[in-house]
């Protein structure tokens, strides 16, 4: 992925990435080794690995209609990987709003989605956040907190991590079969073009890809402090009534909308229907 395709302001952000930095190890036995990630193999992804993992699979999809200026399709994808809890996705439709890229500018609703992309309090959603806050204007203001309770509600974390986790437990059934359970130690045989590979269990079945707790640990741990890139907050308005030590967000607390509907996203391309050779 070109740094250069993505929007100055959010390219901070993007840069320590999982989606931007490839890992070689196998197998990862070690629980305080932070496994690889999945969407640079594309091993795992012809694996089906992404069917289960929808914030990873429509993230890709929109940075890969973002880097073709497609803005509406990668909107809409990341609208979709936004609805499955993806902090980054969130994040490119708040920078999305900011600069009118497939949408009219809307420093309000760009406000409100950085605010939920900061809502687990990765250091470069929060920055982001602040600088945004600076520079609306005190009727903006109003309508950015208004705004974003209906976003709260459908995308935060309290109604899009029960979702993602459904989604994960049906994935893991799915793999194997629900009484056969998981084996780590076979090989998943991978049909391509040129015949079939083959990938070791362990790598598709990392339980920190799985078990939802462990899944949430291992994406805080990439995107709190990515790489261990330092990134100035500078100092942050405290908001009254807000706890100690939790996310200093601007928007009261919703009920979460558990029953919304997914955002829709773009039809995917059609196979080329194949041409008969010439006699």
């Amino acid at each position: 992925m070109d740094a250069m395709h993505i929007p100055p302001r959010f390219r901070a952000a993007l840069l320590t990435l999982p989606l931007l930095a490839a890992f070689a190890a196998p197998a990862f036995p070690a629980q305080n080794v932070v496994p690889p990630d999945p969407t640079q193999d594309p091993m795992l992804i012809t694996a089906g690995f992404l069917d289960h993992h929808q914030d990873m699979k429509y993230r890709l999809l929109g940075l890969k209609a973002y880097n073709e200026k497609r803005y509406d399709d990668a909107m809409r994808f990341f609208r979709r990987a936004s609805f499955f809890a993806d902090k980054p996705s969130q994040g490119m439709v708040a920078e999305m709003y900011w600069n009118g890229e497939g949408v009219a500018r809307d420093p309000a609703l760009a406000y409100a989605w950085m605010d939920l992309a900061a809502e687990r309090n990765y250091v470069g959603f929060v920055a982001l956040r602040e600088r945004y806050w600076k520079d609306l204007s005190a009727g903006e203001r109003d309508r950015a907190v208004q705004e974003g309770q209906a976003i709260y509600a459908k995308f935060g974390d309290a109604a899009a991590k029960p979702r993602y986790e459904h989604q994960l437990r049906i994935g893991k059934r799915e793999m194997t079969g629900s009484r056969l359970g998981i084996n780590r130690g076979v090989q998943i045989e991978i049909p391509g073009p040129s015949g079939s590979q083959m990938i070791q269990g362990s790598k598709f079945y990392d339980e920190r890809y799985w078990d939802a707790k462990k899944y949430w640990a291992w994406q805080d741990r990439l995107w709190r402090n990515p790489n261990g890139v330092r990134v100035t907050v500078g100092e942050l308005e405290q908001i009254p009534g807000k706890a100690q030590g939790k996310p200093n967000s601007r928007i009261p607390e919703t009920a979460p909308d558990t029953g919304a509907t997914a955002p829709d996203v773009p039809e995917p391309p059609k196979p080329p229907v194949p041409v008969p050779a010439t006699p």
